[in-house]
């Protein structure tokens, strides 16, 4: 090719190979790379945790008790959508503690200068489940509905599996154990053929 066939390319530059192998090797375009917000196992207990303890304070002294079981509720459902797939069966078994330790962290913050904390804690804590009971329930089972949906039975799966590799594993090694009473690299055969052969020197 000669040089002013190079100089009529379109564009009026030179036709480099090199050209398109940059633009293939060069990062994604923006659009892929900004994805929705996706939280860790850790970072899904937060949410829900944070959820609650704030709808929890906002209720007690706004003198409004729907809003700590719905709070958490919605916290719940956040934190379902908002967790990577990898993380989900931690989350799913999460909701129980968390809503137990948001609303001791709600009782004790509000209880601070009332006299027995420690009375004031007890009965504060029994009457916020009594009267917050069927949102935890509610809100566990949004976790566990959302969680299904996005493919959490796949992650069980795969915990079974590790689990049941690791178990075969450790079967193998004790029914292949070590012998001591022999040493290595001496066949039991050629210990009684030599010891069966005449010594070398005697005759017939």
């Amino acid at each position: 090719m000669s040089s002013s066939t190079v100089r009529d390319a379109p564009g009026g530059s030179s036709a480099s190979p090199e050209g398109p192998a940059r633009r293939r090797r060069g990062g994604p375009p923006r659009s892929e790379s900004a994805g929705p917000i996706t939280l860790t196992g850790r970072g899904g207990i937060v949410v829900m945790f944070a959820a609650g303890v704030l709808c929890g304070l906002m209720s007690r002294w706004f003198g409004v008790p729907l809003l700590a079981g719905a709070g958490f509720a919605i916290g719940c459902a956040l934190a379902a959508f908002a967790t990577r797939p990898a993380d989900l069966l931690t989350l799913v078994v999460s909701p129980p503690l968390v809503f137990l330790a948001a609303t001791l962290t709600v009782v004790l913050v509000t209880t601070l200068g009332d006299g027995s904390l420690l009375r004031g804690v007890t009965v504060g804590v029994f009457t916020a489940l009594a009267a917050t009971a069927p949102w935890l329930f509610f809100g566990t089972l949004l976790v566990v509905v959302i969680c299904l949906a996005r493919g959490v039975l796949t992650n069980a799966r795969e915990l079974h599996d590790k689990l049941v590799g690791v178990r075969l594993f450790e079967k193998e090694e004790n029914e292949n154990p070590v012998r001591w009473d022999e040493s290595p690299g001496t066949p039991k055969e050629g210990r009684h053929a030599r010891s069966d052969r005449p010594p070398s020197g005697t005759a017939g």
